[in-house]
């Protein structure tokens, strides 16, 4: 069957987040997709197929990292998108319908220019207590915290640069009762982007346990600074090593993710 390696949130190679997608002609077993992920060793690796249910949906899409399959990944589904219209098994100017396990049906369109914008849930994070440790964790003062649904923290630091210089302690930062850890804060004046993120899963990714750039992320932090900087519409950096810009709309409970992506690789899965 079909692999692709597709690089999301960029438009340029070795950028943004990769993602593994892998094309199925048919439903494909659980535990299998775990191990193909395993092998991928992609932050997520997507599973997609025509959706034979009726649910309003055209593809089904699942997906897993490494270690666990996930409720929602934004990546992930950009790159299942962007590898769909590629191979053209969908039409350039048609919307792809994507029903999910756990996020209902996400709907993924691209305009003329090869932008990709996608309608997720937004998920809104609630003021909560600062964990003990989450400080010494991140290394850094912590200026607020709030949790969402997904069990992510919004934890916001005082500056860009902070952010940018960020080298938790991951193991600590295990201990942390938390899906993920985003950290955030407002763009340096001049920028092109409103505000600046950087995200850690230690619990469910591998390795240094920094995610390049996290769409599901973006859901939080869309109507977090929505509402401190009085727009809905507006424009993340996730400042990790390989870097992406993540434009966000908030549509009452609805946040619009666009971006760009490019493909890296288009093979043929042997197993």
């Amino acid at each position: 069957m079909r692999m692709l390696v597709v690089d999301a949130f960029t438009d340029r190679p070795f950028a943004g987040n990769p993602a593994g997608v892998c094309l199925l002609p048919d439903a494909g077993d659980p535990g299998w997709m775990q191990r193909v992920a395993t092998e991928m060793r992609h932050s997520e690796t997507a599973f997609v197929r025509p959706d034979d249910a009726d649910g309003g949906a055209d593809f089904e899409l699942r997906w897993f990292t490494p270690v666990m399959e996930v409720a929602l990944c934004g990546h992930a589904t950009m790159a299942s998108a962007h590898a769909l219209y590629e191979t053209d098994a969908v039409p350039s100017g048609r919307p792809i319908r994507f029903r999910t396990l756990r996020s209902g049906v996400l709907t993924v369109t691209r305009d003329e220019t090869g932008r990709l914008s996608m309608d997720f849930p937004a998920c809104p994070a609630k003021p909560a207590d600062v964990p003990d440790g989450l400080a010494d964790a991140l290394d850094a003062p912590v200026g607020g915290v709030a949790r969402n649904a997904q069990n992510d923290l919004v934890v916001d630091v005082a500056s860009e640069d902070v952010v940018r210089g960020l080298v938790p302690d991951t193991r600590a930062l295990a201990e942390i009762d938390a899906r993920g850890v985003i950290v955030t804060a407002a763009a340096d004046p001049g920028r092109d982007h409103d505000f600046v993120s950087r995200f850690f899963a230690p619990r469910v990714l591998p390795g240094d346990a920094e995610d390049p750039v996290t769409g599901s992320a973006h859901c939080a932090l869309a109507p977090h600074w929505a509402a401190r900087l009085g727009r809905d519409t507006l424009t993340g950096y996730q400042a990790s090593a390989r870097g992406g810009h993540v434009h966000v709309t908030l549509r009452g409970d609805r946040v619009i993710l666009s971006g760009t992506a490019i493909t890296i690789l288009d093979g043929d899965l042997s197993v």
